[in-house]
């Protein structure tokens, strides 16, 4: 008899096997896998494929760095650590909950980020763009003032400080949890130069321009959300779904940026699937579609002249 077909939870006969069975890191590995590409489950928060996810849970639930030798996956495991294995692996696959949720461990631009259930997984293509310091479309070494708007867990925020060490980079979140996570990350790399401001967009944060304002605001259409996988349901609804159409924030955006960009700023948002909605809204906007080595799509840049254009 070959594998059964997916199936949607793990039994706790399966899990008890597990503890009683296996014994070493190689094991809880090959068994993982097995359960999650038996599971009907989504990779998208971290990871695309069963294997990646059942190597990263089990490395990061054990503390271990993701180029652990090979010769010490074939060390045996305590029972409390089996323990939390199963636990873990029984809560991606019965409830859903996404991998860096159980960890509280997401990685952009190649650098680790606490998360929880109050903000966003990290995975935006937006990072490329940051660890290329916004070429060829700004000049790095003129950049003195970076916005990071629904800044979430504070990743885009600071991979730009580390990126920028002589800039001053500040983060705006409607959310004051999202402030909360996001200074446990500023605290944990010790940036001086990122400040993070809980406000409506713009409402709260200091009146000057900047070079740069980069956002990942929510853009997730109600079509979308209301056929979204399970997954992406254990993230708070605020910080994915945006009206209707999914522009309800990126509108204001483009409505008020104007006033905050330097005269050779430039406006870096992404809005998803919803890029075919804005630009049936925006048709005179001379929109840059950018294009992304790692994959990623809907992420759009105007420059201010662009955009007074647009708002004029």
């Amino acid at each position: 008899m070959g594998i059964s077909p997916k199936k949607a939870l793990i039994s706790q006969l399966s899990l008890d096997q597990a503890m009683n069975e296996l014994l070493t890191l190689q094991d809880f590995i090959r068994w993982s896998y097995t359960q999650f590409e038996q599971a009907d489950l989504f990779f998208g928060h971290g990871t695309d494929n069963a294997w990646d996810e059942a190597v990263s849970l089990v490395l990061q639930t054990l503390e271990l760095p993701s180029n652990t030798p090979d010769s010490l996956l074939l060390s045996r495991l305590t029972s409390t650590e089996k323990q939390t294995l199963c636990d873990r692996i029984k809560r991606r696959i019965n409830d859903k909950t996404p991998l860096a949720y159980l960890t509280n461990k997401a990685y952009f631009c190649g650098c680790e980020y606490y998360v929880d259930e109050r903000v966003l997984v990290p995975r935006s293509p937006i990072g490329e763009l940051i660890e290329n310091l916004f070429q060829p479309w700004i000049n790095p070494d003129a950049v003195q003032n970076i916005l990071d708007l629904c800044t979430g867990s504070g990743c885009i925020a600071l991979a730009c400080a580390q990126h920028f060490p002589d800039a001053v980079v500040d983060g705006g979140d409607i959310s004051a949890d999202c402030i909360e996570v996001a200074e446990i990350n500023r605290e944990q790399y010790g940036l001086d130069n990122v400040a993070f401001y809980q406000s409506d967009l713009f409402a709260n944060l200091p009146k000057k321009q900047y070079d740069i304002i980069v956002s990942n605001p929510p853009y997730v259409d109600q079509e979308d959300f209301d056929e979204i996988p399970q997954e992406f349901l254990a993230e708070p609804k605020l910080g994915l779904v945006s009206g209707e159409d999914g522009l309800d924030i990126t509108r204001q955006i483009l409505a008020q940026a104007y006033d905050y960009l330097s005269e050779e700023g430039i406006l870096v948002v992404e809005v998803g699937n919803s890029a075919y909605s804005l630009e049936q809204e925006y048709p005179e906007a001379e929109f840059t579609w950018l294009e992304f080595e790692r994959g990623g799509l809907g992420v759009f840049l105007l420059t201010k002249q662009q955009l007074g254009q647009l708002v004029s």
